[in-house]
């Protein structure tokens, strides 16, 4: 017994020697090692530790956590996308004041990408900072300011900043926290590329949400009080308001985002969130999932669907059996207080049930639809998506396989009164339910590290791991395999969404810039293939006067805008003189060159593409008009910035260039006209303040030509008539025509393109005529807005599919 004694006394004394060596600061020289777990950075009270955090028994975060808490809880990572290997990896600061993690085989991970010659140490404060000291204690570098999922107090987040939540393994979700394109924080569910807002409530009003749009200064910091403060009026606080507390505010996995406070026993504890109702969190159980109240929340599959994925509910359900588009093959299955919110693919006020179902029954986009009875109301949607069970939010109508038995036990219901659900494993169909897990705490299986052995068995083990990881490697490089996590994949997706491309990147790219596609007055347009073989489009922009930090805020604003009729843009480049745009390549290339058959174009517009080419882009402009930024004034809206994608969808290019072209100061330069002859509004000319009805009024002029065929300039043959002239006398005429008796229509016919042999809907193009005429107002106070347009439009077309279908026009 008193040699048992002895020995764990000599390992206590071995595990507090290996506390007390925990360093204080890494001085330049000097770095890290995973194969030590003495090698970690303290905060000077010891709130913090940096290190090597273990995700697993072989992989490895270079990481900042709490150390006097129950579980450790991670608030930084470097690495979170690409874990390095437990043994051979370190983290080195060099004497430039770079810190550099690699991998075991010496690859370079991360780096903080600083470069100085007055680098001296490296130190975690009070504040869970770590930082990097030049002479003078100058700040080289700091970890604030590239946080993960997580804000500390005093800790800042500004326009250039974004929180990503990551699960307990630190794999990032699909939630982001930073400012939109008002500059207003918030919450952001990312789907395939695209960026949705949640919170605040994307339904109300700047002034319902009590925040202040298009601030100078981006700037948001949790105080030491536990009270948020942002420069958009942005403002919550802790239940446990005071000082003296440890606090941590994170974006969950779950998309919740939470505030939360140290209690004496080292847990934490909820002190304030997003979201009471975790239900209303966008997408939390994924596509076709359906969150419902037990009374806590979980997720469970509609009825003809299964879970994707058990361990994560985000991943949502897949149907059992894929639908066709046969009528006689589908059925409608009903689920009371039940909705799927957002998506829809049209909206119908005042309508039956049956005219509902036959809307849906005629588009194979639609998988269901929710309907309000009383009201009529009726939404037709193509994805299912943030479903969510709960009274007094209509029911919804699932389209599922007409041969698939449901039972009334598979029907999702909330009981926000009931017992806790729990599932009927007898029931046949009984629905699947994926238990909301709690990111809060670290896995239970963890493995916990004894020293319970020698040293001749420890160096025994080691003299083994060193054998397998070499032959590890060996094979890996015979496999010419790169060492590339599964993350990476992910990784490289995000970082191509929107980012900073080099000049030599395009260089290459573009093969030197050799396959123009296009000029015009901003620059001229090549067409690239990048190294992730998307291919692109790529402008080189002229007269562009601003530095190149405000060029690229500038940029990473229309990089955050996505529509589906507007051009996507991807990335920039400003490295020293270069300013050029990357934007998505869009195959049919402009409508100018359709329409008009430009260069031999073998595509003639038939009626139905040309309305809907009209429907698309006002769409796009309504969106930067009204949804989006409402300062994006296109400023040329031609049928040259109108591109065609492989469906003959119309995507508007160039939206946004006014904002960076011809700048002086902070204030878009309108003093010199922007824009084509044709197209121009009348303000431009008569000094008077520019806004957004000069879109309104290019899209008029857009709208002629789309009826038409023909350019305005080339309605009538008169050569020496000035362009303005033409279609002054143009909208006087339909003016007069428009006022004809009904019987005296006749003229309508004459005014469409030829080309279509008289094969058009009549009410589609004479709506389309009084809209061209009502935009090419000269007082821009007639002028409709792009929104009302778009109602008009849809509202016609409707009306004509009504009519199609043999049912009441309404």
């Amino acid at each position: 017994m008193g040699a048992v004694s002895r020995f764990v006394v000599l390992l206590t004394l071995i595990h507090l020697i290996l506390q007390v060596s925990a360093l204080n600061v890494l001085s330049s020289g000097f770095s890290l090692s995973a194969d030590r777990s003495s090698d970690v950075l303290r905060s000077p009270d010891g709130t913090f530790s940096c290190g090597f955090y273990k995700i697993s028994p072989n992989s490895s975060t270079f990481s900042i956590w709490f150390s006097k808490v129950s579980e450790r809880t991670v608030v930084w990572s470097a690495n979170p996308l690409r874990p390095v290997y437990t043994w051979g990896s370190k983290v080195k600061l060099n004497f430039d004041g770079s810190m550099v993690l690699r991998d075991y085989g010496g690859q370079i991970v991360w780096t903080n990408n600083v470069s100085s010659s007055n680098a001296e140490q490296a130190q975690l404060l009070d504040t869970g900072n770590l930082i990097v000291k030049g002479k003078g204690d100058t700040i080289l570098w700091q970890s604030f300011t590239s946080p993960t999922d997580t804000l500390l107090p005093t800790q800042r987040i500004n326009a250039t900043i974004e929180l990503v939540s990551t699960n307990r393994l630190l794999v990032p979700g699909h939630y982001g926290l930073h400012f939109d394109d008002q500059m207003l924080i918030s919450l952001f569910e990312n789907e395939k590329d695209v960026s949705f807002i949640y919170w605040p409530d994307p339904y109300s009003t700047i002034w319902q949400k009590l925040r202040i749009p298009f601030m100078i200064n981006t700037s948001g910091v949790l105080d030491s009080l536990g009270q948020f403060w942002g420069n958009d009026n942005a403002f919550f606080m802790a239940a446990d308001w005071g000082s003296h507390i440890i606090r941590r505010l994170t974006l969950d996995y779950d998309g919740n985002l939470r505030l939360y406070s140290l209690d004496d026993n080292g847990t934490w504890s909820v002190t304030w969130m997003a979201f009471p109702q975790l239900c209303k969190v966008r997408g939390v159980c994924g596509r076709n999932g359906i969150c419902v109240y037990t009374p806590v929340p979980i997720c469970v599959c509609p009825p003809g669907f299964e879970v994707i994925d058990q361990s994560d509910w985000g991943e949502g359900c897949r149907p059992k059996i894929n639908i066709t588009c046969d009528e006689q093959k589908v059925k409608f299955v009903h689920l009371p207080n039940t909705n799927f919110f957002g998506q829809d693919l049209s909206a119908h006020r005042s309508v039956s049930l049956n005219f509902c179902k036959q809307i849906c029954l005629s588009d194979c986009n639609c998988n269901g639809f929710s309907y309000f009875q009383g009201l009529g109301h009726c939404y037709p949607k193509a994805i299912l998506l943030n479903g969510r069970s709960l009274d007094g939010i209509g029911s919804m109508y699932l389209k599922i396989a007409r041969d698939l038995e449901v039972s009334g036990s598979s029907i999702p219901r909330s009981q926000v009164f009931g017992p806790k659900y729990g599932p009927n494993c007898s029931a046949a169909n009984e629905y699947v339910i994926a238990y909301f897990s709690n990111m809060n705490k670290a896995s239970q299986n963890i493995l916990k590290y004894f020293y319970f052995y020698g040293f001749l068995s420890a160096i025994f083990v080691a003299e083994l791991i060193f054998i397998v990881l070499g032959w590890f490697i060996l094979r890996r490089e015979r496999g010419q395999l790169r060492g590339a996590w599964p993350a990476e994949a992910g990784y490289e997706m995000i970082t191509n969404h929107f980012r900073r491309y080099t000049y030599r990147e395009l260089v290459k790219a573009t093969r030197k810039f050799k396959d123009e596609l296009g000029r015009g007055a901003s620059g001229i347009v090549y067409k690239g293939v990048l190294k992730d073989n998307r291919v692109v489009a790529v402008k080189k922009l002229e007269d562009i006067n601003q530095g190149g930090e405000e060029f690229q805020h500038e940029l990473s604003v229309i990089g955050r805008i996505y529509h589906m009729n507007l051009v996507r843009v991807w990335g920039f480049c400003s490295d020293g003189p270069h300013r050029i745009l990357i934007s998505e390549y869009v195959k049919n290339g402009s409508l100018e060159k359709t329409l008009f058959a430009v260069e031999g174009s073998e595509i003639l517009l038939e009626w139905k593409q040309r309305f809907n080419i009209a429907l698309g882009v006002a769409r796009g402009l309504a969106y930067l008009h009204h949804e989006c930024l409402e300062w994006v004034i296109h400023c040329d809206v031609k049928p040259e910035n109108i591109l065609l994608d492989e469906n003959l969808v119309p995507k508007i290019a160039d939206f946004g260039l006014a904002k960076l072209l011809n700048r002086g100061g902070s204030n878009i330069d309108v003093s010199r006209i922007q824009g084509t002859r044709g197209y121009l509004a009348p303000e431009w000319v008569s000094s008077l303040p520019i806004t957004a009805k000069v879109d309104v009024y290019s899209f008029g002029v857009v709208l002629l030509e789309l009826l038409k065929g023909a350019r305005i300039s080339d309605m009538e043959n008169n050569e020496n008539e000035e362009v303005e002239m033409v279609l002054g006398r143009i909208v006087r005429m339909l003016k007069e025509n428009l006022q004809l008796d009904g019987t005296e229509q006749f003229w309508i016919p004459d005014f469409i393109d030829s080309r279509l042999n008289g094969d058009f809907n009549y009410l589609q193009a004479r709506t389309m005529i009084k809209l061209a005429v009502s935009c090419l107002e000269e007082d821009r106070g007639r002028r409709p807005t792009m929104e009302n347009v778009v109602q008009t439009l849809v509202s016609v077309d409707a009306v004509s599919s009504a009519t199609k279908m043999g049912g009441v026009a309404y």
